[in-house]
């Protein structure tokens, strides 16, 4: 059953398009607001997005930037704007499609048709080696490798044995992003919607505390970290 996140904080489409959906087979999940519908997206991993720009709290267009620094699952913007700039835009910002409203639901239907077309299939969410652990980014699960161990280890008696390590959602997401993108640089744009903050600066601060928490979780040793690389003024790196 195709996954689809509707974004909109119109109430009245936002019933319609998830009554009419479901009864066509889809599964729907709902979102008011960008910030909300970034957790959706990372929590549901729906196989497409159907996007409102005009959202309460942040721009539907940062929604896409937001979204394109992790994921390539269609998006197609549903929006009032019929202005030639915000289509361009939205379809800049990395959209698969637009459509304005009002629009007529067989049209949408043929356009999500569309873009499911265009999809290729989803691979299998990658495992990767962070020191003596291996992460299941689709199991969600940490877990250390069996008879990997050494001096760095030797002071660490919770390092000895069996262990799982708690990620919190945000950990999750930038581990999520890094580790599907290795050796490339992620910036500060494509991760700090996700972790919060009320403006930039403090959103940065945030970003370096989340970094800093994943270093002493799962680095061997956080202080001169090998895997989660910082690239000073621009954002960061995974060395596998």
């Amino acid at each position: 059953m195709t996954r689809i996140l509707i974004v909109d904080d119109d109430m009245q489409i936002l019933r319609a398009l998830r009554i009419t959906l479901h009864a066509r087979g889809y599964d729907v999940t709902t979102a008011v607001a960008g910030r909300q519908a970034l957790a959706a997206a990372q929590t549901g991993r729906p196989d497409i997005v159907l996007l409102d720009l005009g959202l309460p709290d942040i721009d539907g267009t940062e929604v896409i930037h937001a979204l394109r620094g992790w994921t390539s699952t269609p998006i197609i913007v549903l929006s009032g704007r019929t202005g030639s700039a915000d289509k361009i835009g939205a379809l800049d910002a990395g959209a698969d499609d637009y459509v304005t409203k009002p629009f007529r639901v067989d049209e949408l239907l043929a356009r999500l048709r569309a873009v499911a077309r265009r999809t290729p299939t989803a691979t299998e969410a990658p495992t990767a080696t962070v020191g003596a652990y291996i992460i299941d980014l689709g199991a969600r699960q940490v877990t250390r490798r069996p008879g990997v161990g050494g001096d760095e280890d030797a002071d660490s008696p919770e390092r000895t044995g069996p262990v799982t390590i708690r990620l919190t959602p945000t950990e999750w997401h930038l581990l999520d992003v890094l580790l599907r993108n290795p050796e490339k640089l992620i910036t500060y744009r494509q991760l700090l919607p996700h972790t919060g903050g009320p403006s930039p600066k403090e959103q940065s601060h945030y970003l370096r505390e989340y970094m800093g928490r994943l270093r002493r979780k799962l680095e061997p040793t956080p202080a001169r970290p090998r895997h989660f690389i910082t690239e000073p003024g621009m954002g960061y790196r995974f060395q596998p």
